[in-house]
């Protein structure tokens, strides 16, 4: 079964539109980018289009490439008494210390949840956030399932193991160093790809049932592509496609996070 993102999202972000048309004032989000790639260009167009339509505000602010990690730290602390969350839109230039960045984001206005560590909480990573509201409407049950996460990035791999493992599965992280990879694989029940490697995974590696959340976006051929092939969708119970799959939900995750720090905000 394709799992249909756009409808999941869509019924997010109309809780989100609602609620956001209780609040005296719209929650302003901040989103950071320094040199942007295509994959950074087309998500950051949605966030803006799906920000816009249940009524929260948006600013961009494009970095200079040539600004060193203080200059940039300093324009986060700057923003934050005018906005409810930041982003710092990955990837940024290599010159650029990027875990002091992302360290400088308090959690009161972290919107991708960078703290998390597995906890109940209601402001979940946004990937995660997504996985959740997928698991929860199709039912997919975690318990004792083996889980197989390909890659630990900090926004999909990391966070997505620690959910699972939350979620009483038992996890495998495969980095790119992992042998046997192929086996591991084969042996998963739930998969979830944050690798960001165009077909990576193909339907002779996985076994039948598996549920697959790809995450992992990249671009080819000018077009947005998973880590899984089309043709995965012949063996597995769940797939997420690419796009049109995580993707749309993340956004309404993610504007279900700012409007969460903007009423602890109201509140403070």
């Amino acid at each position: 079964m394709i799992i249909d993102g756009k409808a999941i999202a869509h019924t997010i972000l109309e809780s989100v539109k609602k609620e956001v048309g209780t609040l005296t004032q719209s929650p302003k989000l901040t989103v950071f980018t320094c040199a942007p790639n295509f994959e950074t260009q087309k998500f950051l167009s949605l966030k803006k289009k799906r920000a816009e339509e249940v009524g929260v505000s948006v600013e961009v602010i494009s970095l200079d490439p040539a600004m060193g990690t203080a200059e940039v730290i300093s324009n986060i602390h700057e923003c934050l008494l005018k906005t409810d969350g930041v982003i710092v839109q990955l990837p940024f230039p290599a010159t650029i210390d990027i875990n002091a960045v992302l360290a400088s984001v308090p959690a009161s206005h972290d919107v991708d949840a960078l703290l998390y560590t597995g906890e109940e909480t209601e402001i979940l990573p946004p990937v995660v956030g997504a996985i959740d509201a997928m698991a929860e409407h199709h039912q997919i049950e975690w318990q004792n399932k083996k889980v197989v996460v390909v890659g630990q990035g900090r926004l999909v791999g990391a966070p997505a193991a620690l959910y699972a493992t939350s979620k009483g599965a038992e996890v495998i992280v495969l980095k790119k160093d992992t042998v046997d990879y192929e086996n591991k694989i084969k042996e998963a029940d739930i998969l979830i790809l944050g690798a960001g490697v165009p077909g990576l995974v193909t339907a002779d590696m996985v076994k039948d049932g598996v549920v697959i959340f790809d995450a992992g976006t990249s671009e080819e051929g000018g077009m947005l592509v998973g880590d899984a092939t089309p043709d995965v969708a012949n063996r597995a119970s769940f797939l997420t496609p690419v796009p049109g799959g995580i993707g749309p939900i993340t956004i309404a995750i993610l504007l279900k996070n700012v409007l969460q720090l903007a009423k602890i905000h109201s509140k403070s």
